[in-house]
């Protein structure tokens, strides 16, 4: 009567919105502010103030149909234009506005791009660990094959050795997150320069590019002047996956782009796949009010050194209970090891603590939990015992 897939999917929530759902169950027992809630990525600094004065201007100044009226289906061809010349400047490239297609988030970016790509069912993507969980859901949904890399636990980069034995002529593409949810890493510039070798030479050798997909919600979001290479510069069959939800602070909104640019091999073909992923996924046209608000923002971002504050502070309290750690480079999550082998049994046993910690088991890691710390500065400073605590239970 129905998919069995899409039951399965229908019928339970990813882990972390699993964890999310519980604790707001558990606040309405012991209250809010007695939940330690490091579950998912919500971002709690504000958005902008452009933001709002832009909605303002738009609201009393433009014609009610413009504002909420259907832009073209690839999108506004003015927040194209503002995007592509943003970059321009940014990021010394040469893109143009009808390289971009707006999407309803990062996420409708990766599925309309995985249906562009996807040819037949023997098609797959290769994802890194650790990754983020519903890489494998966008995948499978589109028709192709999920591969998974295992994770560099030293320096969560990319583990080259294995990534090589995993591209095969049936690869169609690799998807890379940097800065990277869960680990808060950013792939460096030896690394990227060392994947787009491979990828540069097993293209040839299979006589097909393999695409590489480079998704980005958190590009803005990186500390201590650490850079985020441009992928794009470094290999040409790049298509960048885009949101404004970690950098303007609107999840909610789903606003996003799909860049192909000229450089990708036929880029044009490509990118008229895009165009007709996104109509036969039904995501022509995004959100028209927000596409004109991010003409007008382009570029600004929150106050991105209250994630860094975040940052110091947990990192620091966390290695002082003897938790090991990965320090961010970027986005706004905590790596942390747990302190038993089975990471799922170890976040069962903090939420005796009422500390809420994703397992990383889903994300490609066992063994590690991700720590949330786009919340408020209090609520970490709170959740210091707890996470002494625990660190004590197991010494005990």
């Amino acid at each position: 009567m129905v998919s069995e897939k899409m039951y399965e999917l229908g019928s339970k929530r990813s882990a972390i919105r699993e964890l999310f759902e519980y604790g707001k169950k558990r606040a309405a027992i012991v209250g809010k502010e007695n939940v330690y809630d490091f579950s998912i990525g919500n971002p709690t600094v504000p958005a902008p103030t452009c933001v709002k004065e832009s909605i303002m201007e738009l609201l009393e100044n433009m014609d009610s149909s413009l504002i909420h009226g259907y832009t073209s289906a690839q999108g506004d061809a003015e927040t194209r234009e503002a995007i592509a010349r943003y970059l321009n400047n940014r990021y010394a490239l040469n893109v143009k506005a009808d390289h971009f297609y707006m999407t309803c988030g990062a996420a409708a970016s990766l599925c309309i791009t995985l249906r562009a790509l996807t040819e037949r069912k023997e098609d797959e993507f290769v994802v890194i660990a650790p990754f983020f969980p519903e890489y494998r859901v966008f995948i499978e949904s589109q028709g192709a094959t999920f591969r998974m890399v295992p994770a560099d636990t030293k320096a969560f980069q990319i583990n080259f050795e294995a990534l090589e034995e995993t591209i095969n002529p049936h690869t169609k593409g690799v998807i890379i997150n940097s800065p990277n949810n869960p680990s808060g890493t950013i792939y460096s510039e030896e690394t990227i320069n060392k994947l787009a070798t491979l990828l540069e030479r097993k293209s040839a050798e299979y006589g097909h590019p393999i695409m590489l997909i480079s998704d980005e919600p958190y590009r803005e979001i990186a500390y201590d002047d650490v850079q985020v290479p441009y992928v794009t510069k470094y290999y040409k069959n790049t298509i960048v996956c885009y949101s404004y939800s970690k950098s303007l602070s609107l999840p909610g909104e789903r606003i996003g782009y799909i860049l192909v640019p000229d450089e990708v091999e036929n880029s044009k073909a490509v990118y008229a796949a895009v165009c007709g992923a996104g109509r036969a996924l039904g995501y022509v046209c995004a959100p028209s009010l927000f596409q004109k608000v991010i003409a007008k923002c382009v570029g600004q971002t929150g106050d991105i050194d209250l994630y860094k504050k975040n940052r110091d502070l947990l990192y620091e309290n966390l290695t002082a209970y003897g938790y090991e750690c990965v320090k961010p480079q970027g986005a706004f999550y905590l790596f942390m090891k747990a302190l038993e082998e089975d990471a799922k049994a170890f976040c069962e046993r903090a939420k005796a603590y009422d500390l809420l910690l994703v397992a990383a088991d889903d994300f490609g890691c066992p063994g590690y939990v991700r720590v949330s710390y786009c919340v408020e500065e209090e609520m970490i400073k709170r959740s210091f015992s707890a996470f002494e605590k625990l660190a004590q239970s197991y010494k005990s």
